[in-house]
């Protein structure tokens, strides 16, 4: 009997490299969400700059959305030719590219192109980040995404509260973007080398084997990721400027509800590999999903500054623990199509984006911004139909076990 053709997991244990690739992957997620959080605490700042109002804010991250689905399509091809690590290095690049351009200052077109740029090189991080972390926790065999994006979380609120010591201290917003520049570049160039090595897709199957994907799962899991992803944007687009414009916190505290929304992720992300073994995804999706849905309707009801920073971090219970719990989850659908898979959920990334940014923005000239986050909690109800969807428990493929160790687990 010929032994079993390799694996990406058996690749990154037959070379000693798990936890230098572990180490890369953890920056690149810091990298994410140090830009991301650097660029939606930045909008006041944008907005006064370039003489534009909320409805050309909420059309330039329609724009980003768009793009960044376009990035996840990138992402996808190439990992399927060349694999995660290069595509994940090459989106970190075109989005330093895009602070770049940012930086130069550009009128309002240019200043739009960046961003739309900037927009195509998220995407393509958001999925390459999440098939690097899935193939490293494969090598591992154990739940380590709750970890990794634990780090995209505790860099974006590092990027929330830098942006509000920029404001109080009356310097640029050119100071936080270049900052971010700097990490992208680091870490791209870093990580092409140390990157989870992978087998590409190309590589590991035959043509005909390429197509055949879970194509309902895919859905399933797409479709909690979007509902995630309608708080995660509405939160990050509109929290800072919910606070400075509406209900007239200072321009140092508008940042705060950003920076407490992230914390509250940042510490359910952290708990959710050690609590994931315990309880399981089913009831750790409900417990966060009732909890979220509070938050989003007390920022809906009550328009107070404090009020609002209570129901901002409440939201992020859900995003916490939706997003590492799904992503892992979506790995264990088919690990050999595991990279074509995450880049198609990803996807869903961004409409959820659309309707969190762009239609929570559109609302708030009537009913206004604040009620606009009824929302957000009717997409994290809609959750609860798909939860028998997930697995209790990870499954013997996700945990690292060979074919022999997978057929013979009873509950697959």
């Amino acid at each position: 009997m010929s032994d079993p053709a390799p694996t990406s997991a058996t690749l990154l244990r037959a070379n000693g490299v798990p936890r230098r690739a572990r180490i890369a992957v953890t920056a690149a997620y810091a990298a994410q969400g140090l830009g991301y959080a650097v660029v939606v605490t930045s909008l006041p700042a944008f907005k006064l700059q370039q003489g534009i109002d909320d409805t050309v804010v909420s059309i330039i991250i329609l724009g980003v959305c768009l793009t960044a689905a376009l990035g996840s399509v990138v992402a996808n091809a190439v990992a399927v030719r060349r694999g995660s690590r290069t595509a994940l290095a090459l989106g970190l690049g075109i989005q330093a590219a895009a602070f770049l351009a940012i930086l130069a200052g550009a009128p309002f077109p240019l200043f739009a192109a960046a961003f739309a740029l900037y927009g195509i090189g998220l995407g393509c991080v958001d999925a390459a980040s999440a098939m690097q972390g899935v193939l490293v926790q494969r090598a591992y065999g154990r739940s380590l995404l709750g970890g990794l994006f634990a780090a995209y979380t505790a860099a974006a609120m590092a990027g929330a509260l830098l942006a509000s010591w920029v404001a109080a201290s009356a310097l640029p917003v050119s100071f936080v973007i270049a900052v971010a520049l700097i990490v992208a570049i680091g870490v791209a160039f870093a990580g092409a080398r140390l990157f989870a090595p992978e087998i590409p897709i190309d590589q590991a199957l035959a043509p005909a084997e390429r197509t055949k994907l879970p194509r309902a799962g895919i859905w399933a899991f797409g479709l909690v990721i979007l509902a995630a992803f309608v708080v995660d944007s509405g939160v990050s687009t509109w929290s800072t400027v919910y606070l400075h414009d509406h209900v007239g916190a200072a321009g140092w505290a508008a940042p705060l509800g950003y920076a407490a929304y992230q914390f509250v992720i940042l510490v359910s992300r952290l708990a959710t590999d050690r609590l994931l073994p315990l309880a399981g995804r089913r009831r750790m999706i409900t417990i966060a999903v009732i909890v979220s849905v509070i938050g989003c309707l007390v920022v809906a009801i009550l328009p107070l500054p404090a009020a609002a920073v209570a129901g901002f971090a409440l939201a992020g219970v859900a995003v916490g623990v939706l997003v590492p719990v799904t992503f892992g989850a979506a790995g264990e659908l088919d690990p050999a199509h595991s990279d074509q898979i995450i880049a198609r959920v990803n996807i869903f990334n961004y409409a959820g984006a659309v309707l969190g940014a762009v239609v929570i923005g559109l609302l708030a000239d009537w009913p206004g911004l604040g009620p606009a986050f009824v929302l957000p909690a009717i997409a994290l109800a809609a959750v609860l139909l798909v939860v028998p969807r997930f697995r209790t428990t990870a499954s013997a493929a996700a945990r690292g076990a060979g074919p022999d160790d997978a057929a013979s687990d009873p509950r697959r």
